[in-house]
């Protein structure tokens, strides 16, 4: 009985861990706190499993934030959209996505652009 009563506790352990688990961004282009040279050519972010990117925003420092797109119309677990042409500088990729349960999460990527006419330039 006791070993029974532990079996049960400890798959209730593991399926609320399993339900907390939610979606998470994993990996940026450009990366998050990096200072680029040369501007990549997309945003690129990777989360752990398939979401909704519902908003994609890029800003330079406190100026007005411009919307990045066109956002991918279905769940995926990376997405890739256009990268502006912008001059150097602290800029900030904020965004949120629905992840398959329903959770709304969101995030910032802060990168910079190097000084010099290097922040024209696109990698490929």
């Amino acid at each position: 009985m006791k070993s029974y009563l532990s079996l049960i506790a400890a798959l209730s352990f593991a399926v609320a861990g399993v339900a907390h688990a939610h979606a998470h961004l994993e990996k940026s282009q450009p990366a998050s706190n990096s200072t680029v040279s040369v501007l990549p050519k997309n945003v690129v972010l990777e989360f752990n499993e398939a979401v909704q990117v519902t908003a994609l925003t890029l800003q330079m420092g406190d100026g007005a934030a411009q919307d990045l797109g066109p956002l991918p119309k279905t769940p995926a677990k990376e997405v890739t959209v256009p990268m502006p042409t912008v001059a150097a500088g602290s800029y900030i990729i904020k965004w949120r996505a629905l992840g398959d349960d329903n959770h709304v999460m969101s995030g910032k990527v802060l990168f910079k652009v190097g000084p010099g006419d290097s922040a024209a330039k696109k990698t490929q």
